[in-house]
Protein backbone atom coordinates (compact mmCIF):
# COMPACT_ATOMS: atom_id res chain seq x y z
CA UNK A 1 0.00 0.00 0.00
CA UNK A 2 1.54 3.28 -1.06
CA UNK A 3 2.62 5.43 2.15
CA UNK A 4 1.51 9.03 2.44
CA UNK A 5 4.55 10.63 1.36
CA UNK A 6 4.47 8.37 -1.88
CA UNK A 7 0.62 9.59 -2.85
CA UNK A 8 1.72 13.04 -1.71
CA UNK A 9 4.81 13.07 -4.44
CA UNK A 10 2.31 11.54 -6.54
CA UNK A 11 -0.34 14.29 -6.53
CA UNK A 12 2.65 16.95 -6.84
CA UNK A 13 3.72 15.53 -10.13
CA UNK A 14 0.15 15.34 -11.54
CA UNK A 15 -0.18 18.81 -10.58
CA UNK A 16 3.15 19.70 -12.31
CA UNK A 17 2.32 18.00 -15.05
CA UNK A 18 -0.97 19.13 -15.96
CA UNK A 19 -0.37 22.52 -15.03
CA UNK A 20 2.62 22.61 -17.55
CA UNK A 21 0.71 21.33 -20.05
CA UNK A 22 -2.04 24.04 -19.56
CA UNK A 23 0.41 27.12 -19.77
CA UNK A 24 2.29 25.66 -23.06
CA UNK A 25 -1.12 25.46 -24.82
CA UNK A 26 -2.35 28.38 -23.15
CA UNK A 27 0.56 30.57 -24.22
CA UNK A 28 0.80 29.11 -27.74
CA UNK A 29 -2.92 29.82 -28.53
CA UNK A 30 -1.96 33.26 -27.49
CA UNK A 31 0.75 33.45 -29.71
CA UNK A 32 -1.78 32.39 -32.99
CA UNK A 33 -3.89 34.83 -31.29
CA UNK A 34 -1.83 37.81 -31.67
CA UNK A 35 -1.02 37.09 -35.43
CA UNK A 36 -4.34 36.54 -35.82
CA UNK A 37 -4.45 40.18 -34.39
CA UNK A 38 -1.19 40.99 -37.09
CA UNK A 39 -2.90 39.45 -39.61
CA UNK A 40 -6.35 41.41 -39.08
CA UNK A 41 -4.89 45.14 -38.46
CA UNK A 42 -2.67 44.56 -42.01
CA UNK A 43 -5.39 43.54 -43.67
CA UNK A 44 -7.35 46.95 -42.86
CA UNK A 45 -4.41 49.12 -43.42
CA UNK A 46 -3.39 47.35 -46.72
CA UNK A 47 -7.24 47.51 -48.29
CA UNK A 48 -8.44 50.79 -46.49
CA UNK A 49 -8.14 53.04 -49.80
CA UNK A 50 -9.81 50.39 -51.91
CA UNK A 51 -13.28 51.42 -50.34
CA UNK A 52 -12.36 55.39 -50.78
CA UNK A 53 -13.98 54.62 -54.01
CA UNK A 54 -17.47 54.12 -52.96
CA UNK A 55 -20.43 56.90 -53.17
CA UNK A 56 -21.30 56.32 -49.28
CA UNK A 57 -18.53 55.84 -46.69
CA UNK A 58 -17.99 51.95 -45.74
CA UNK A 59 -16.80 51.10 -42.24
CA UNK A 60 -13.29 49.32 -42.28
CA UNK A 61 -11.45 49.26 -38.85
CA UNK A 62 -9.42 47.24 -36.97
CA UNK A 63 -9.77 47.93 -33.08
CA UNK A 64 -8.20 46.11 -30.51
CA UNK A 65 -9.84 45.64 -27.11
CA UNK A 66 -7.53 44.22 -24.65
CA UNK A 67 -5.11 40.53 -24.46
CA UNK A 68 -8.08 38.41 -25.21
CA UNK A 69 -10.36 40.63 -27.87
CA UNK A 70 -10.38 42.35 -31.00
CA UNK A 71 -12.86 43.78 -33.67
CA UNK A 72 -12.83 43.92 -36.91
CA UNK A 73 -15.44 46.10 -38.74
CA UNK A 74 -17.05 45.98 -42.55
CA UNK A 75 -19.94 47.36 -44.34
CA UNK A 76 -22.21 46.55 -41.34
CA UNK A 77 -21.07 43.92 -39.80
CA UNK A 78 -18.15 43.52 -36.60
CA UNK A 79 -16.54 40.02 -36.37
CA UNK A 80 -15.18 40.00 -32.63
CA UNK A 81 -12.36 37.23 -32.65
CA UNK A 82 -12.55 36.51 -28.66
CA UNK A 83 -9.85 34.29 -26.81
CA UNK A 84 -10.42 31.86 -24.05
CA UNK A 85 -8.37 32.09 -21.07
CA UNK A 86 -8.70 28.49 -19.87
CA UNK A 87 -7.90 25.56 -21.24
CA UNK A 88 -10.45 22.72 -22.54
CA UNK A 89 -10.07 18.91 -23.66
CA UNK A 90 -11.52 17.17 -26.71
CA UNK A 91 -14.67 15.89 -26.10
CA UNK A 92 -14.36 11.61 -25.94
CA UNK A 93 -17.06 11.43 -28.53
CA UNK A 94 -15.31 13.88 -31.15
CA UNK A 95 -14.02 12.64 -34.28
CA UNK A 96 -10.66 14.04 -33.82
CA UNK A 97 -10.48 11.27 -30.77
CA UNK A 98 -10.27 8.45 -33.24
CA UNK A 99 -7.35 9.84 -34.61
CA UNK A 100 -3.44 7.98 -34.58
CA UNK A 101 -2.39 11.37 -33.50
CA UNK A 102 -4.52 11.77 -30.16
CA UNK A 103 -3.71 7.66 -29.72
CA UNK A 104 -0.16 8.16 -29.34
CA UNK A 105 -0.32 10.98 -26.67
CA UNK A 106 -3.17 12.61 -25.32
CA UNK A 107 -1.94 15.20 -24.23
CA UNK A 108 -2.45 16.40 -27.82
CA UNK A 109 -6.22 16.22 -26.85
CA UNK A 110 -5.67 19.31 -25.23
CA UNK A 111 -6.44 22.83 -27.04
CA UNK A 112 -7.16 26.60 -26.21
CA UNK A 113 -9.93 27.86 -28.25
CA UNK A 114 -10.55 31.27 -29.80
CA UNK A 115 -14.11 32.18 -31.04
CA UNK A 116 -15.26 34.14 -33.77
CA UNK A 117 -18.65 36.13 -33.46
CA UNK A 118 -20.85 38.15 -36.20
CA UNK A 119 -22.46 40.97 -35.05
CA UNK A 120 -24.59 44.26 -36.75
CA UNK A 121 -22.02 47.29 -36.56
CA UNK A 122 -25.16 49.27 -35.89
CA UNK A 123 -25.77 47.12 -32.47
CA UNK A 124 -23.10 49.00 -31.46
CA UNK A 125 -23.35 52.15 -32.57
CA UNK A 126 -27.09 52.41 -31.55
CA UNK A 127 -26.13 50.29 -28.02
CA UNK A 128 -28.87 47.88 -29.33
CA UNK A 129 -28.56 45.84 -26.13
CA UNK A 130 -31.25 42.99 -27.16
CA UNK A 131 -29.44 42.41 -30.39
CA UNK A 132 -28.62 39.13 -31.18
CA UNK A 133 -25.07 38.03 -32.72
CA UNK A 134 -23.93 34.58 -33.64
CA UNK A 135 -20.74 32.57 -33.29
CA UNK A 136 -19.64 31.47 -36.39
CA UNK A 137 -16.75 29.72 -35.47
CA UNK A 138 -14.25 29.10 -33.51
CA UNK A 139 -10.57 27.53 -33.61
CA UNK A 140 -8.91 24.74 -31.43
CA UNK A 141 -4.81 25.02 -31.06
CA UNK A 142 -3.14 22.51 -28.85
CA UNK A 143 0.33 22.83 -27.60
CA UNK A 144 1.96 21.57 -30.77
CA UNK A 145 0.33 24.40 -32.85
CA UNK A 146 -1.67 22.09 -34.07
CA UNK A 147 -5.41 23.19 -34.85
CA UNK A 148 -9.12 22.36 -36.09
CA UNK A 149 -12.14 24.54 -36.76
CA UNK A 150 -15.69 24.43 -36.02
CA UNK A 151 -18.21 26.74 -37.88
CA UNK A 152 -20.45 27.87 -40.51
CA UNK A 153 -19.75 26.54 -44.15
CA UNK A 154 -16.07 26.02 -45.07
CA UNK A 155 -14.81 27.81 -41.70
CA UNK A 156 -15.51 24.57 -40.21
CA UNK A 157 -15.52 22.25 -43.66
CA UNK A 158 -11.88 23.49 -44.84
CA UNK A 159 -9.97 23.15 -42.02
CA UNK A 160 -10.73 20.16 -39.88
CA UNK A 161 -7.48 18.11 -40.33
CA UNK A 162 -6.55 18.16 -36.78
CA UNK A 163 -3.47 15.53 -37.66
CA UNK A 164 -1.55 17.26 -40.60
CA UNK A 165 -2.58 21.36 -39.94
CA UNK A 166 -0.47 23.70 -38.15
CA UNK A 167 -1.14 27.32 -37.91
CA UNK A 168 0.79 29.54 -40.03
CA UNK A 169 0.24 33.10 -41.32
CA UNK A 170 -0.87 31.36 -44.56
CA UNK A 171 -3.36 29.51 -42.49
CA UNK A 172 -4.44 32.13 -40.09
CA UNK A 173 -4.69 34.49 -43.27
CA UNK A 174 -7.36 31.49 -44.99
CA UNK A 175 -9.56 31.42 -41.85
CA UNK A 176 -10.24 35.18 -41.65
CA UNK A 177 -10.51 35.66 -45.59
CA UNK A 178 -13.37 32.15 -44.68
CA UNK A 179 -14.88 34.30 -41.69
CA UNK A 180 -15.05 37.33 -43.67
CA UNK A 181 -16.85 35.64 -46.86
CA UNK A 182 -19.43 34.20 -44.53
CA UNK A 183 -20.19 37.04 -43.06
CA UNK A 184 -20.93 39.35 -46.39
CA UNK A 185 -22.94 36.37 -47.46
CA UNK A 186 -24.73 35.96 -44.30
CA UNK A 187 -27.58 38.94 -44.84
CA UNK A 188 -30.00 40.31 -42.40
CA UNK A 189 -33.70 38.32 -43.01
CA UNK A 190 -37.04 40.15 -42.01
CA UNK A 191 -38.11 38.82 -38.98
CA UNK A 192 -41.15 36.96 -38.33
CA UNK A 193 -43.88 39.47 -38.09
CA UNK A 194 -45.31 38.22 -34.94
CA UNK A 195 -42.44 38.82 -33.35
CA UNK A 196 -42.52 42.65 -34.09
CA UNK A 197 -45.93 42.70 -34.02
CA UNK A 198 -46.60 44.14 -29.82
CA UNK A 199 -44.84 47.46 -28.98
CA UNK A 200 -45.31 49.47 -25.31
CA UNK A 201 -46.43 52.26 -25.37
CA UNK A 202 -43.04 53.08 -22.91
CA UNK A 203 -40.84 52.03 -26.43
CA UNK A 204 -42.35 54.23 -28.73
CA UNK A 205 -41.83 57.02 -26.60
CA UNK A 206 -38.08 56.38 -26.13
CA UNK A 207 -35.98 56.23 -29.58
CA UNK A 208 -35.70 53.47 -31.69
CA UNK A 209 -31.99 52.73 -30.69
CA UNK A 210 -32.80 51.75 -27.53
CA UNK A 211 -36.29 49.84 -27.94
CA UNK A 212 -36.64 46.12 -27.30
CA UNK A 213 -37.24 44.58 -30.34
CA UNK A 214 -34.36 42.88 -31.40
CA UNK A 215 -32.41 42.15 -34.40
CA UNK A 216 -30.76 39.51 -35.61
CA UNK A 217 -29.70 38.08 -39.06
CA UNK A 218 -31.56 35.17 -38.15
CA UNK A 219 -33.77 35.75 -35.58
CA UNK A 220 -36.76 33.61 -35.52
CA UNK A 221 -35.35 31.54 -38.27
CA UNK A 222 -33.26 28.39 -38.23
CA UNK A 223 -29.76 28.83 -37.71
CA UNK A 224 -27.54 25.41 -36.94
CA UNK A 225 -24.49 24.41 -37.24
CA UNK A 226 -22.81 24.29 -40.91
CA UNK A 227 -26.80 24.62 -42.51
CA UNK A 228 -26.27 27.31 -44.28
Amino acid sequence: MPSSKQNSRTLINTILEKSSLKQEVYHQTLDVFNLFKKESEGFVKSNRNSLKKAIYPILFEYKDRGVFEFQLKFGSDILIFFMHTNVFEIPRDHLVMKSSYIREDKRRSYCGIIHIFNFLADSFKYNRTNDIGYCIGRIFINRENHYFTEGKREIGLLYNNFTGNTLDQTAIRNILNSAILYTLNFDLLTPPFDTIKEVSVAEMQTTLDSMSITTGKRLGFRFQADVE
